[in-house]
């Protein structure tokens, strides 16, 4: 596995090694001693996936304390563009984001450590993703930010009316609207 640092060094894209013949591949998703050497210790406690149509958007989304998570996620099937913003007001890259192409193809994982909000488009007819996190779902403890915020100015290269969100990801304030936890 290659860890590679991202403008936001905390935020790491992980690229696997893929051995592929004609009967198909086979590449190692997760090494706990290997992502230890590279990002630390994590304890991650549960695995989550998720399928979703073309412009579906995901986001942007973050758990307050003390049940914030870390996120480690790849798209097993499709294409989407993650995004994660970091929200840590203490941070050199505070309201900056990364956006990374993830999919079933490029078989490319990106690590969200805490204080970030994290979501994602789906490029594809339909994408499928799969996530670990550290933390348990807390619904009283939920938030996150509007996925159009104007300061933070994400290129999610996409016509908005050709995205669809939900009814609560409807309702997400800019982050200057919001009490910022982090």
């Amino acid at each position: 596995m290659q860890f590679i640092k991202t403008n936001i060094p905390d935020v790491v894209i992980i690229e696997p090694k893929i051995f592929g013949d004609d009967r198909g591949y086979f590449f190692e998703s997760f090494n706990q001693k290997v992502f230890e050497e590279h990002i630390g210790q994590i304890n991650f406690i549960q695995d989550n996936e998720s399928k979703s149509s073309k412009g579906v958007l995901r986001g942007l989304h973050f758990q307050k304390p003390p049940y914030t998570q870390s996120k480690l996620l790849r798209c097993i099937e499709g294409e989407v563009l993650d995004v994660a913003v970091d929200l840590r007001q203490d941070s050199p890259t505070y309201k900056q984001y990364l956006s990374v192409v993830l999919s079933g193809e490029n078989k490319k994982q990106v690590f969200v450590p805490k204080g970030f909000a994290h979501g994602f488009l789906v490029l594809s007819e339909t994408a499928t993703i799969a996530y670990k996190v550290d933390e348990y779902y807390a619904p009283d403890y939920d938030s996150g930010i509007a996925w159009n915020d104007k300061e933070i100015a994400i290129d999610w290269g996409m016509n908005e009316a050709a995205i669809q969100l939900s009814g609560k990801d409807k309702e997400l304030k800019p982050l200057v609207e919001i009490e910022n936890p982090f």
